[in-house]
């Protein structure tokens, strides 16, 4: 229901381009975002039963990304009912705190587990504390402690407006309100590009590290890059438009004609901070090894259905999907990547199965 006391949108501004776009977007994030995250939440039970602590931060980042997907229904009923809120305004309001925290509760256990992969494999042997369930436990509370904090902010505030047209709009204010300036800067700077600073010197140096192994052979070496390098490229792509986007609209937004200009462009930014609930699962929960399998044998599945067998019985390159089964010089991604605290060898070999 309207609030007769809500806020005027004194800019024009048109809906129509973004509405179809956004819908279908919700709909293809709700389809694969729910069963991947579900999984997602397994796999972080299973590493929780494990003792270790990388499950702590993968269950906290599902939650989060649950959250938000289970908002994306009145989401889609406000885009199909032409950016109009028919809801009161405290639903509103929880709308778009989960959108904000989805965003920045995931940018923070991102980084956490940035930490965690550097510490394993650059300091091995040191940092336990830091590495364990209990301090785990302890940083997921401030990481979600400090979001809360700064959702307060937007329960203070009218989040419905009434456009030109009489309808309420939810979340959106054109032009920009005075009070968002210090909370989007706050956003950039401390939300944004610090953790994007440490989740990049994380991994390079990950990367480092595992060139410089002469224990390792080239294809786990390749393997290990395109991991840490997808989380940065998907890392950029989710959340580096919104956020320049959004400092651009809190220096420069001062009269309707620049917001006008700049409309779909800014809520594009915003739609693509959704594809990181489809982008977190698969980047850390679909690369075990039980999980591999089964992405294998649909695979070979696939290839006996669609190619023709050669005359010795075998698709052709069938070996590019063999994950070898020796722990030693055939290790797997996960084997690389996963936590084993108790392995007695020493040099780099300890580094990569501490991962």
């Amino acid at each position: 229901m309207t609030n007769m006391s809500e806020d005027k949108i004194n800019c024009t501004i048109s809906h129509e381009i973004h509405q179809y776009l956004f819908s279908a977007t919700y709909i293809l994030v709700l389809l694969v975002g729910f069963p991947t995250n579900a999984y997602s939440l397994y796999h972080a039970w299973l590493q929780l039963r494990a003792k270790n602590e990388l499950g702590v931060y993968l269950l906290n980042l599902t939650i989060s990304d649950l959250l938000y997907l289970a908002s994306l229904p009145l989401w889609l009923q406000y885009i199909f009912q032409g950016d109009d809120w028919q809801h009161r305004e405290w639903l509103c309001q929880l709308c778009g705190f989960l959108l904000y925290e989805n965003i920045y509760i995931s940018i923070g256990f991102l980084c956490c587990i940035s930490i965690d992969r550097y510490l394993a494999v650059v300091y091995p042997f040191r940092f336990s504390t830091l590495r364990s369930m209990r301090a785990a436990a302890f940083i997921s509370a401030l990481i979600w402690l400090k979001e809360v904090a700064v959702g307060v902010v937007f329960f203070r505030h009218k989040e419905l407006s009434t456009d030109r047209s009489n309808q309420s709009v939810c979340f959106e204010h054109y032009p920009m309100k005075p009070w968002e300036h210090a909370i989007n800067y706050y956003r950039f700077y401390v939300g944004f590009l610090f953790p994007l600073g440490i989740l990049s010197l994380s991994y390079f140096r990950v990367l480092r590290a595992v060139g410089k192994s002469t224990g390792t052979q080239t294809a786990q070496k390749t393997r290990i890059k395109h991991l840490v390098t997808s989380t940065i490229i998907i890392f950029l792509v989710c959340f580096s438009p919104y956020h320049i986007f959004l400092l651009v609209r809190t220096e420069l937004e001062t009269e309707c004609s620049f917001i006008e200009s700049i409309f779909n462009f800014y809520h594009f930014s915003l739609l693509l901070t959704s594809l990181n609930c489809v982008a977190d699962p698969a980047l850390y929960c679909f690369v075990s090894e039980s999980a591999q399998r089964s992405i294998q044998q649909a695979q070979e599945a696939c290839s006996r259905a669609l190619c023709p067998r050669s005359k010795n019985g075998y698709a052709p390159d069938s070996h590019e999907m063999v994950v070898p089964s020796d722990n030693t010089a055939g290790a797997t991604v996960v084997t690389l990547l996963n936590e084993n605290k108790t392995d007695s060898d020493t040099g780099f070999r300890q580094t990569v199965r501490t991962i």
